[in-house]
Formats: structure tokens, C-alpha cells, sequence
């Protein structure tokens, strides 16, 4: 598990594991589960990357 203290900054250390993402044709990111492959999440707040997870080629 990835731990963020000080609380509140901003920042993480360490990566989140068992997860990457991919970019859809629209721009946005998605998050997908690597254990099972299935797509978890998309990120519609903004067209930045997850933070702390890894990307896919």
C-alpha cells in the first residue's frame, strides 16, 4: 500500500500496485486492474494521469 505522510501535501511515495493505465482516443485516462484486466476508473476531472500508477504503452 502506498503511504503519503505528511497528510495533505500532495505527494505519494511509493507506487500503487496492481493497477495501470492507458489513454482513450477521447484523451482522458483509465485506470485497469492487472490482475484481472478489467478497466476500473476514468479520470473525467481533468486529462492528467492518475498519480503513482504506473502507464501502458
Amino acid at each position: 500500500m502506498a503511504t503519503n505522510p505528511p497528510t495533505g501535501d500532495g505527494r505519494r511515495y511509493g507506487a500503487v500496485r496492481g493497477r495501470s493505465q492507458t489513454k482513450t482516443p477521447s484523451g482522458h485516462y483509465v485506470k485497469r486492474d492487472a490482475k484481472t484486466g478489467r478497466f476500473m476508473d476514468v479520470k473525467t476531472s481533468s486529462k492528467t494521469p492518475f498519480k503513482g500508477v504506473r502507464k501502458e504503452t
